[in-house]
């Protein structure tokens, strides 16, 4: 079994719970940790995300956090924004150990006070006109990003 990655995705108030199903078989296959940050647009039923998730559930580390505050007032490391309001490309960044990624609500982002917290934002370059990717398609992007840069570094 390979060692846990200290990196983590984050999920600011989440709208769609196929979603936190896709991010949590994603974060147990990569051994990374996932941070649900509430309220959810959704009623958190652990029995259904089971059923969903198949075994993932058991396999993930993951903890849910009841507000923004009181994730900030637990974490550690720098906070990485993936926004299509970012000020550097993902390629271009360059990312540590440590790092926890932040994905905003497939409906709306974050708010400004969020935006403000983090500590770096980054965005993926989007061909013609399209502007945004599902959430989890993103993050899987930008997670494998962040592994290749720390595991070359190591």
């Amino acid at each position: 079994m390979q060692k846990r990655n200290n990196i983590s995705l984050s999920l600011y108030q989440p709208d769609i719970p196929q979603n936190v199903g896709a991010a949590m078989r994603l974060c147990a296959c990569l051994g990374i940790r996932l941070n649900l940050i509430e309220p959810f647009g959704f009623a958190w039923k652990e029995k259904e995300f089971r059923r969903a998730g198949m075994d993932y559930i058991d396999l993930v580390d993951y903890q849910r956090f009841s507000s923004w505050e009181k994730f900030c007032d637990d974490h550690m490391g720098r906070i990485i924004l993936m926004t299509t309001k970012g000020a550097v490309a993902y390629t271009d960044f360059e990312f540590q150990d440590g790092d926890t990624l932040l994905a905003g609500r497939e409906s709306a982002g974050v708010p400004e006070n969020v935006h403000d917290r983090a500590d770096h934002r980054i965005f993926i370059p989007m061909h013609g006109q399209a502007r945004s990717m599902n959430v989890i398609n993103a993050s899987a992007m930008i997670t494998g990003e962040a592994l290749r840069q720390i595991a070359k570094g190591q």
